[in-house]
């Protein structure tokens, strides 16, 4: 061996026993702090930053100390709560996270076997007491950032509620069969992720989430997003299917579907999924307009007015049941127009629908003037083929 490595090696010799003597001392000091209740903080970041040295991670007594000082950490601020004396909410839920990151890595430490091969697990026990008393933190944490509208930072506390009935420091708690909160911890994070339209996260827990009846509706319509937010289509028209069969009445599938087949012109499925609607309510008025406007675009034009005309009947105020009606009557006469132009009789029918359609357009005009896109090139044809010069001027102007 080289002198110069013979040095070296030498001089690290005598420098270790200098940092063990340090480290003891560390370590000594922080057990001090947490002893008398003060410098918690300094205690915390004291071992943290020993820690982060990978030859200190299997030393248990960096570990325990820093258990305690989060622990006293903790009881210190909620015994503030409590008090009602000067505190903030998120310490006392970012001190639950840290615990149960921290407890739970020492946990894989505590019950590592020693060199006979036996596992003392000499701290689980308590450390999974501690940690049980405090898990309903983890979902009151969860809801606190969720009403803040801190989606991310709740999913966060949302999953580790989830997640820890499987960590082996709760092992015989059997939180599976034995918390009931455990279903609407997951919708909740399922409604936390459809905020942040992350698509995996929303269905990441969605099957835990459907154990909550309650909310079983929007759960379906969470698993629909995300599968639009994937631009699987395929896998969104069966979730609006299936969604809108269980819930005709909820107003995020029918709407949808109905756009989907009238996007891809399938009016009949749309007309299916309508008289489906109506058969779970036929009074309202949502599903009846909506079947004028499919029937409108099947061409079923008597049916159309008739349905719209009973609306009518209830609320003359209902702008498209105006613009429906006044379609059905203006489409018919533009087709009579186009093949039937030359015969008077024609002619007279031609005429006679472009007049029913008139006051019904005109209607909606009033009612919805911003609309121009829907009403404008009705009413000039009309105008026009009528020889309403007057009515004409005004409009062509628009």
């Amino acid at each position: 061996m080289k002198l110069s490595n013979r040095l070296a090696l030498l001089a690290l010799l005598l420098l270790l026993p200098l940092a063990l003597c340090a480290q003891k001392k560390q370590i000594q000091t922080a057990r001090d702090q947490v002893k008398s209740g003060k410098d918690l903080a300094k205690a915390v970041a004291s071992m943290q930053g020993l820690l982060s040295d990978s030859a200190n991670r299997q030393n248990p007594r960096i570990w325990l100390v820093l258990c305690d000082a989060l622990k006293a950490q903790y009881e210190q601020s909620n015994e503030r709560l409590y008090l009602k004396q000067a505190t903030d909410t998120t310490t006392i839920f970012s001190l639950t996270m840290r615990l149960f990151e921290t407890l739970s890595a020492f946990d894989s430490l505590d019950v590592r076997p020693d060199s006979k091969g036996r596992v003392r697990a000499e701290h689980r026990e308590r450390h999974a007491a501690f940690l049980h008393s405090i898990r309903p933190n983890l979902f009151n944490g969860g809801v606190f950032y969720t009403r803040k509208r801190q989606y991310a930072d709740a999913y966060r506390f949302y999953e580790t509620y989830i997640q820890s009935q499987n960590w082996p420091i709760f092992t015989g708690y059997d939180y599976a069969d034995r918390d009931p909160l455990l279903p609407h911890a997951a919708y909740w994070a399922m409604y936390c992720a459809y905020k942040l339209g992350s698509a995996d996260q929303i269905i990441r827990y969605q099957d835990l989430a459907e154990r909550d009846t309650s909310m079983l509706n929007f759960v379906r319509q969470y698993q629909a997003e995300a599968y639009l937010l994937q631009g699987d289509s395929t896998r969104y028209v069966e979730a609006l299917r299936d969604g809108f069969d269980r819930y005709p009445n909820f107003s995020f599938f029918y709407p949808r579907l109905i756009a989907y087949y009238e996007r891809h012109g399938d009016h009949d499925s749309s007309l299916v999924v309508a008289d489906r609607a109506l058969e779970a309510d036929s009074t309202s008025v949502l599903f009846r307009l909506t079947k004028g406007s499919i029937l409108l675009n099947l061409g079923r034009y008597d049916d159309c007015i008739a349905i719209c005309k009973k609306l009518l009947e209830q609320n003359d105020s209902l702008a498209d049941a105006h613009f429906y009606i006044g379609l059905a009557y203006f489409n018919q006469a533009i087709d009579l127009d186009i093949v039937e132009q030359r015969h008077r009789e024609k002619r007279q029918e031609i005429t006679r629908l472009y007049k029913e359609a008139l006051p019904y357009l005109e209607r909606y005009r009033a009612l919805a003037p911003d609309q121009r896109n829907r009403w404008l090139q009705p009413l000039y044809t009309i105008y026009l083929k009528l020889n309403m010069g007057e009515e004409f001027d005004e409009i062509n102007k628009q």
